[in-house]
């Protein structure tokens, strides 16, 4: 296993030396155009897949209203936020939510343990804003150049057609920070019992952005009135018995009889900035805002109360995007995000087409039409802005222009400006000093159900993995947790001292250290800890040490 394996390239036969960090303005600061390998593997990774979506492939959808409340927990919402959407009451904003599984193929069962897709399009009257999450509030990376690695392990053996455990314990086996997310996947709450009791979140960090410029570090959540129900490893195989699409159907049956589902939409607010005091970094996608610290404030409600007529117009064509922002919420400096702008809309180019915002469903509402000066292009049929009227700026596909066309908008508006500064560079997470505690933590809050199915899960599996894979999550499971750790090695049959001797692994910290080694006291990880270099150390100087 240590002989020399041949260099990682480019497709164009340039050498990788680092296949773990987007370049990015310092360790915190956005990730920037030029990241040319990186844009290489995503926009590849888009187009694997024809015509069936890489990701999410199996889904359904429906249809219906957004109210907002006027207020973010005690306060205006004008206090944080400018979009209107969130400010004016009174008013039922149209949505489409698409549900989804992640991993499987498009007939795929919907008993399958995986994260669930909750993309909600809001056709706000200042155009289309697209909030593209999951069920579960966490994620398993927290760097978007992983995720191509992430799906190939995930997805089928590209030999055997067939998903193998030993498989995705590899890729999680070197990236502790999955632990969390692998924790709450491999329980109950992997497998919603359907799409209306099932919680959404935002996953990514974004940003709410007042008239004054200020900004605050947001999460968004959608919150099930129906409550939260979900399903053990042997109710799931029950169901799956007996039909292959029982939450299409629990949905589509709902709302044909007037239950239309229902969900609160609530954010975690945090002031912009660093944050040292805590023992995460909020634009990590991979930890959660703990609630007791930042509570789930309410902001509005969506119900769904109509089904599509047509699965393939409505719901196979819909098309998401993190980019699609209002004005009022803008992007952090959260890596996943800034990958997911990029990789989702040029999906939705590839996959539907460079015109699949002329589409019925994609297209914003009349009062925010879109008017732009782009053209042609495969299956377009109209010119945005003209369509069906005579309109002399149909002659001018270019801006400015002394004879006519579009202009620049005129209304007034704040574009945020950030300050930004910090060496260009590739970097790995320094202020995230413990992949390990909140997956523990987790595996502490669970139920007894709900840890012993998890245990049975996660045992079960690593029966089916090479020894190297099951000392080395072993050890991870029992840095998290000891009895986490010593009763999955019991279910899989693992000898726990073996895989407790396994040194950290390179270049990471072991649990409860930080990038230069210093050893963090429980109290010392409690309260944010201490020690971090002015300016952290890149992935090179980590791989040179």
């Amino acid at each position: 296993m240590n002989e020399k394996r041949p260099t990682l390239t480019t497709r164009q036969g340039h050498p990788v030396r680092d296949n773990q960090s987007l370049r990015s303005v310092g360790e915190r600061g956005p990730a920037t155009l030029e990241n040319y390998q990186f844009i290489e593997k995503i926009t590849h990774f888009d187009r694997e897949r024809i015509p069936e979506r890489v990701v999410h492939a199996r889904g359904t959808g429906a249809h219906g209203y957004f109210e907002a409340y006027g207020k973010i927990g005690d306060e205006p919402a004008s206090t944080y936020t400018s979009a209107r959407v969130l400010n004016e009451t009174g008013v039922q904003t149209p949505v489409f939510v698409r549900f989804s599984t992640v991993i499987g193929g498009k007939e795929s069962p919907e008993t399958a343990r995986d994260p669930r897709g909750f993309a909600v399009k809001l056709k706000t009257v200042d155009g289309n804003w697209d909030l593209v999450g999951n069920n579960l509030k966490v994620f398993f990376i927290r760097d978007a150049i992983k995720f191509p690695d992430m799906i190939h392990a995930f997805k089928p053996d590209p030999v055997t057609n067939q998903q193998e455990p030993w498989r995705f314990y590899d890729f999680i086996c070197s990236h502790p920070e999955a632990l969390h997310m692998v924790t709450w996947v491999k329980s109950p709450w992997g497998i919603p019992a359907n799409y209306r009791e099932m919680e959404g979140s935002g996953v990514n960090t974004y940003k709410l952005v007042n008239d004054q410029g200020l900004a605050h570090l947001v999460k968004f959540h959608w919150q099930p009135k129906q409550g939260v129900r979900n399903l053990t490893a042997g109710q799931a195989a029950e169901i799956q018995g007996r039909d292959t699409s029982h939450a299409t159907r629990d949905l589509y049956d709902a709302i044909a009889r007037g239950d239309y589902p229902e969900w609160e939409f609530c954010v975690q607010i945090m002031a912009d900035g660093d944050h040292p005091e805590l023992d995460f970094d909020p634009l990590d996608d991979t930890k959660r805002w703990p609630e007791d610290q930042f509570p789930l404030l309410p902001v509005g409600r969506m119900v769904l109360n109509k089904n599509p007529d047509n699965v393939f117009a409505e719901t196979e064509q819909s098309a998401f995007g993190t980019g699609v922002l209002v004005d009022g919420i803008d992007f952090s400096d959260d890596k996943m995000l800034q990958g997911r702008t990029l990789s989702y809309s040029d999906t939705q180019r590839y996959r539907v087409g460079p015109n699949y915002l002329q589409l019925p469903i994609n297209a914003p509402q009349e009062k925010a039409k879109a008017r732009t000066n782009q053209r042609d292009g495969q299956m377009t049929f109209y010119v945005d802005g003209v369509y069906g009227a005579q309109d002399e700026n149909k002659h001018i596909n270019y801006e400015p222009s002394l004879m006519g066309g579009y202009q620049e908008g005129d209304t007034p508006g704040y574009e945020y400006r950030p300050w930004v500064e910090g060496h260009l560079g590739r970097y790995q997470t320094t202020t995230t000093r413990d992949d390990y505690k909140q997956a523990g933590a987790r595996y502490r809050t669970f139920e007894d159900w709900e840890r012993d199915d998890l245990v049975n899960n996660v045992g079960g599996d690593l029966k089916q993995c090479p020894e190297p894979i099951q000392l080395r999550m072993v050890w991870h499971l029992w840095h998290c947790d000891e009895d986490y750790g010593r009763r999955v090695a019991e279910v899989a049959g693992i000898d726990l001292e073996k895989a407790r001797a396994l040194p950290p692994l390179p270049n990471r910290p072991a649990p409860h250290e930080d990038r230069q080694g210093a050893t963090y006291t429980s109290g010392e990880l409690e309260n944010g800890g201490s020690g971090s270099r002015t300016e952290p150390a890149t992935s090179e100087e980590v791989a040179m040490k």
